[in-house]
C-alpha cells in the first residue's frame, strides 16, 4: 500500500516553454505549467471541458529530459507526487505552494 501513498499520474499539454535552472550544487531543476482537461456532460447533456493548471517541477535527469525534448505544447505523461512548500513574502506574510514533482516523465503525441 506504500507505494500509492503520494502518488499521481497526469498526461497533459506543456503550457509554456520550460525553465530549466542550473544550481551552484551542479544541480539542475526544471520548471513548467501542465494543462489537462477533463470533459464531461452538464445537467442538459451539454459537452463541458473543466481545465486544470499544474506546476511541475523535476529534477536531475528528468529535468535533463525535459530540457533537451520538452517544449510548449508537447504532450506528456508524468508520475509524481505532491510537495507543499512555503516561503515568506518581502510583507512578511507567509505562502504555500503545492507543486508536482515529477520522478518519471513519458514523451508523447508529436507536437
Amino acid at each position: 500500500m506504500s507505494s500509492i501513498k503520494n502518488h499521481v499520474q497526469l498526461i497533459g499539454n506543456v503550457g509554456q516553454e520550460p525553465t530549466i535552472t542550473n544550481l551552484e550544487n551542479g544541480k539542475k531543476v526544471a520548471r513548467l505549467s501542465l494543462e489537462t482537461n477533463e470533459n464531461y456532460k452538464n445537467g442538459n447533456g451539454e459537452k463541458q471541458t473543466d481545465t486544470n493548471w499544474h506546476t511541475v517541477v523535476a529534477w536531475g535527469k528528468v529535468a535533463d529530459i525535459i530540457e533537451k525534448f520538452v517544449h510548449k505544447g508537447k504532450e506528456i505523461g508524468i508520475v509524481s507526487k505532491l510537495k507543499t512548500r512555503t516561503y515568506t513574502m518581502d510583507d512578511g506574510n507567509q505562502r504555500y505552494v503545492t507543486e508536482v514533482v515529477a520522478d518519471e516523465i513519458q514523451l508523447m503525441g508529436n507536437k
